[in-house]
């Protein structure tokens, strides 16, 4: 319990007892242990750079920013604060950090729309002020994600059978990160062909899916495939666009039965030709495919047994052949009647009549038989048929059994007239390799046979090729590289495209159509090959755009070729440097090392090449500071003290090696923050060796004298603690010293007489180590000063004294040489805080009061503390004049 000796003592414990109960009760409480945990909610986008503003903490939590010691607030989690956000451990203000915050990252699961969010704990220290803030950052979505498909091309098969509105969905559907509205909204197709086109349905879950309605009747026989791109959108502004090819395969179904190519067929065969000679060959023809397609012949059962036996028909590939002997003697006819059957289709009827003539013996004859089709003489063969291709067969009539015949062929051409196999007299006329109507259109051949008495038969041939679509269009060039100057005219023409098909007729006429790669600003006339671009370009949009074009012919089936465009837009000087800020500035400790690096000067130039390359310079300051033009930092040449100045603005210039070049120009600020590099400088008293009368009579409370210093330094580096850590003479605690004034009062009543001296430490509250100064204060207590040189001996002599190490703060708390526990306070605030509740609007008035009145000793105490600061040589002679006087005495 207090002393009763000390009722000041037990006074200003009272008024430490009144603020702890109040303060107890305020969660910014100086002594406070606890409070409750409160949460703030930020909202940012994704994506922005580094040093954005988040919120400000201290604010919007109202707290008083001006308390001593100040607030300081730490953000535990180092690896959350470094990769996403930093925090201002004065201000409480976060930013955000180098890495820029992508949603998607951050939150991979987050598809379903929940929101994205960024936790942080931020403790407020120091220990009196503690409380845990949550803090909940929530990252909303923007639309930086394009559409895209899961692959580059999707196939979708479609019978030719399908019904009108029929449906099929398109199982790929494109995946975009983005959240709501900059998910993908719709799909559109590039080419529909007049017959499809697109709808869309969304599920429960929010997903859409693409689906192909087929809106005219298909004919697989016209058209196999379609090829078009189909385009993925969303619904940011602007929309971002996917693509991927889509191929729409048609498949066959059995809708077409087989024709016969000719469905009348005559044969003369002359009464001695030999057993399995060729006579005739049918072709039908379906244009289904695979199963649907497969034709079986086979004779009605109209024809005769002995009929069938007698010519042979191949059910596979309806060649007729002769199975058994004629007799040479008659005339006969026969009629065959030939089905070419279908999977469920009916039967198409050819009808093959067989004429048998007589042989009389006479000159030689040849008997030509045509296997290819033949008009007049003249045989068309189409220039697909393969080499060794039959065209027809030559038989030499009326020649004796012993008669020798010579059958050759004249002309020129990819022919030949053979023997066939072992049959005497028979030859087969047939094609030595592929034909091309592109090299030959026709050629006119001669069979010629001549027996041993110079006996020539000639027969005339001419062979026509058809042309077939066997050749698609060729480009000139495959890869056509264009160069093209930015801001360019619309509609400035690109070049003019060429391809050639060397195919006759409509399968040679190219029409140039562009890719579903190519961007819709560029135009390609369909007939002249004219490529234009529509809009005026900017390299620093795009610099390169590759597509596509097609050159196609109007066969069937059609043929094309391809061929890449590859045009590179041109830089053009357009475009001024720009800093990533408007300005700049950079905190900076003072006494930098010179040449150490302040700050980046981050700037960029959209242009190319040398209209791209930027110099820094400095518009003022260039003496004392300098710019690493490679890397844009900004250095300083010395040293820099902040007690000579604290601000520097400077003007930066950056200029682009263009013609003509452009500039731009950004401000600086390079602010110095204060070391704690200046001890507390005594002014008062001027020397250890100095000293003052004190009566013996001083009453106890006196004021007797004060230690006066300053700092250089700002801030808590420039706040004084005085303290006395020495005494000597006397009894001990005679004298006290108030920490922050340096005011020295008479503690006790003086009851011996001679020289009292204290060491007083005048000590700064720097960081990370404080700086401080020491002084002797020597009092002379008597009556009078009889004897100045003796008490200069005193002054002088060295002798053991009291030390008394303890913290600056233990002076206001005690008295003399007995020492105090501090105020029992915490089971008397439980007591209080129960019984004084009433009291609570009478206590708050009261505690304004004291804050207010504290505040104005604080804003005294700094203005004292700055005016040492900007003392002059005026102010040392007032300082020597008080001196003087204390000598005096």
């Amino acid at each position: 319990m207090f002393n009763s000796k000390h009722p000041s003592l037990r006074k200003k414990g009272g008024i430490w007892g009144l603020c702890i109960l109040l303060l107890y009760t305020s969660p910014l409480s100086c002594f406070a242990n606890f409070s409750q945990a409160k949460e703030l909610i930020y909202k940012i986008k994704e994506g922005l750079p580094r040093g954005t503003f988040i919120g400000a903490i201290a604010v919007d939590l109202n707290l008083d920013v001006t308390v001593e010691p100040p607030f300081i607030f730490n953000l535990p989690q180092k690896k959350v604060s470094d990769q996403y956000v930093n925090l201002n451990n004065t201000t409480g203000e976060l930013y955000t950090s180098a890495t820029e915050i992508d949603r998607e990252t951050l939150c991979p699961d987050n598809s379903g729309g929940r929101g994205c969010i960024l936790s942080l704990d931020v403790f407020i220290l120091p220990q009196q002020y503690f409380q845990l803030i949550k803090v909940k950052i929530y990252v909303e979505d923007v639309n930086d994600n394009r559409p895209k498909f899961p692959v580059d091309e999707i196939c979708i098969s479609v019978p030719e059978n399908t019904p009108i509105n029929a449906r099929y969905a398109v199982e790929h559907s494109a995946v975009d990160p983005d959240l709501g509205l900059h998910g993908v909204q719709t799909y559109w197709l590039v080419n529909d062909f007049g017959m499809f086109t697109l709808d869309v349905e969304e599920n429960e879950g929010g997903e859409r899916t693409p689906f192909l309605i087929v809106t005219e009747a298909l004919d697989r026989e016209t058209q196999a495939e379609f090829i078009t791109d189909i385009i993925a959108e969303d619904g940011g502004t602007p929309p971002l666009l996917g693509a991927a090819t889509l191929k729409i395969v048609i498949t066959d179904v059995n809708d077409n039965c087989p024709r016969f190519t000719e469905s009348h067929i005559n044969i003369t065969l002359h009464g001695n030709t030999t057993k399995g000679a060729h006579l005739a060959r049918l072709h039908a023809f379906d244009p289904d495919l695979g199963a649907n397609a497969q034709i079986s012949y086979a004779y009605s059962e109209r024809v005769p047994r002995d009929t069938r036996s007698l010519f042979h028909l191949d059910r596979i590939t309806g060649v007729i052949k002769l199975a058994g002997k004629i007799d040479p003697g008659t005339n006969t006819f026969y009629k065959l009647t030939i089905l070419a059957n279908g999977p469920g289709c009916i039967p198409a009827v050819a009808t093959v009549a067989v004429h048998i003539i007589k042989v009389i013996t006479g000159p030689p004859a040849l008997v030509p038989r045509y296997i290819a089709s033949e008009k007049d003489g003249v045989v068309t063969i189409k220039e697909s048929e393969p080499a060794l291709s039959p065209i027809a067969f030559f038989t030499v009539k009326n020649i004796d059994l012993n008669q020798r015949v010579d059958c050759h062929l004249e002309g020129t051409g990819p022919f030949r007239l053979v023997p066939y196999q072992l049959l005497k007299n028979e030859y087969l006329l047939e094609t030595t390799e592929p034909l091309d109507y592109e090299k030959t259109h026709e050629y006119e051949l001669i069979v010629v046979v001549k027996n041993h008495g110079d006996l020539v038969i000639k027969t005339f041939l001419k062979v026509q090729i058809l042309d077939e679509n066997d050749n698609a269009p060729m480009f000139q060039q495959s890869l056509v590289k264009l160069s093209l100057e930015e801001n360019n005219s619309p509609n400035t023409f690109l070049t003019q495209l060429q391809a050639s098909d060397p195919d006759s007729e409509s399968r040679g006429d190219v029409i140039y159509l562009l890719g579903g790669d190519a961007p819709g600003i560029f135009v390609v006339d369909r007939v002249t090959g004219v490529l234009t671009v529509t809009t005026s370009l900017d390299r620093e949009e795009k610099e390169t755009y590759r597509f596509i074009v097609r050159a196609v012919d109007q066969g069937t089936p059609r043929r094309e070729s391809i061929a890449t465009v590859v045009l590179t837009v041109e830089d053009r000087n357009d475009n001024s440097p720009r800093f990533i800020n408007k300005d700049f500035t950079f905190f900076v400790p003072e006494n930098f090392p010179g040449y150490g690096e302040i700050g980046v000067l981050s700037v960029t130039d959209a242009d190319a090449g040398e209209n791209g390359w930027v110099a820094l310079s400095i518009l003022n300051g260039s003496d004392i500071f300098m710019i690493d033009t490679g890397r844009g930092a900004l250095r300083a040449r010395t040293s820099l003290d902040r007690e000579q100045q604290g601000t520097y603005q400077l003007w930066i210039e950056a200029i682009d090696g263009g013609e003509p070049a452009l500039s731009s120009v950004t401000m600086v600020n390079v602010l110095l923050l204060d070391v704690n590099d200046n001890p507390p400088i005594v002014l008062f008293p001027q020397s250890n060796q100095s000293y003052m009368l004190v009566l013996p009579n001083t009453v106890p409370g006196t004021s007797i004298t004060e230690v006066y210093a300053v700092d250089k330094d700002t801030g808590m580096n420039a706040v004084i603690a005085y303290s006395i850590i020495k005494r000597k003479g006397g009894e001990p605690g005679s004298f006290a010293i108030d920490s922050e004034t340096g005011n020295i009062t008479l503690k006790r009543e003086l009851s011996n007489r001679g020289l009292y001296s204290l060491l007083v430490k005048v000590s700064d509250h720097g960081q990370p180590e404080p700086l401080y100064s020491t002084v002797m204060v020597n009092f002379f207590v008597n009556e009078t000063v009889s004897n100045e040189s003796y008490i200069q001996s005193l002054l002088t002599r060295e002798a053991d004294i009291e030390v008394e190490e303890r913290p600056w703060y233990v002076g206001q708390m005690t008295d003399g040489p007995e020492r105090y526990e501090l105020f029992p306070c915490q089971p008397i605030l439980i007591a209080l805080s129960v019984t004084c509740l009433g009291l609570f609007f009478s206590v708050v008035t009261l505690t304004s009061y004291i804050c207010c009145k504290r505040y104005k000793r604080q804003r005294k105490k700094r203005s004292e503390v700055e005016i040492p600061l900007k003392m002059k040589n005026d102010s040392m002679q007032v300082v020597n004049k008080r001196l003087r006087q204390i000598s005096n005495i």
